[in-house]
């Protein structure tokens, strides 16, 4: 087999594990079970296992990842249809936005003084284009906003009832700005209100980060 038919066939392994995941989460709803979190592991294995490379693998898979952006994009269509919601909390809207702002950035920095670490946080394609004028790896930058939104994702509910944080709005800002896509996608699944606060406040914190991404380079790089 040549590589460019095990890519296509790696391809082919990803979307069939992918959506046999997804009826198999509708079925049991089980943190463990969720496509963002059971369908990577299994990918890694099959890697792993079966001794193929990164690049083979992505050789044909590559659009995937090219999908993240217009897929990001797409939540814009409920944080349309929900204008009214958006205009009568636009001020804690606002501030959801800046604190998730100031906590990334920060966080990110300390961490990466610390562990010698690239950049990290919002959502994928926000954080690829970041990483950019920061001089930062796109590989390891996917696989640690990857491993922070699916982290916060698990721990959110947690968190959440630590803090008696009941307020729909309150979590869905909460998940959007932690957890990027994975959050977002948790946030539907408690509500369209949670949702579409946690689709706005993604993109708005991912498009400030972007924004900001070479004054933060120059001033704490």
């Amino acid at each position: 087999m040549n590589n460019f038919q095990l890519s296509v066939l790696c391809l082919a392994i990803t979307l069939v594990l992918y959506f046999a995941n997804k009826r198999l989460y509708r079925r049991f709803r089980k943190l463990p079970l969720m496509p963002l979190v059971l369908t990577p592991v299994l990918l890694v294995l099959m890697l792993v296992f079966g001794h193929i490379s990164y690049q083979n693998y992505m050789g044909e898979a590559h659009w995937l990842l090219w999908l993240l952006g217009p897929a990001t994009i797409a939540f814009a269509v409920p944080v349309y249809d929900n204008l009214a919601i958006i205009k009568r909390h636009w001020m804690s809207l606002s501030a959801g936005v800046i604190t998730a702002t100031v906590v990334a950035v920060t966080s990110s920095v300390w961490l990466a003084r610390l562990f010698t670490l690239p950049v990290r946080s919002v959502t994928t394609p926000f954080a690829l284009a970041a990483a950019k004028p920061l001089g930062g790896q796109p590989d390891l930058v996917a696989l640690f906003v990857v491993v922070t939104g699916v982290f916060g994702m698990a721990i959110g509910d947690v968190l959440f009832l630590r803090l008696s944080i009941r307020e729909g709005m309150a979590k869905g800002a909460g998940f959007g700005a932690a957890s990027h896509g994975a959050g977002t996608a948790r946030s539907y699944e408690l509500g369209p209100q949670e949702g579409v606060v946690a689709s706005l406040v993604m993109m708005l914190s991912g498009v400030v980060m972007v924004l900001v991404a070479p004054l933060v380079g120059w001033v704490m790089f």
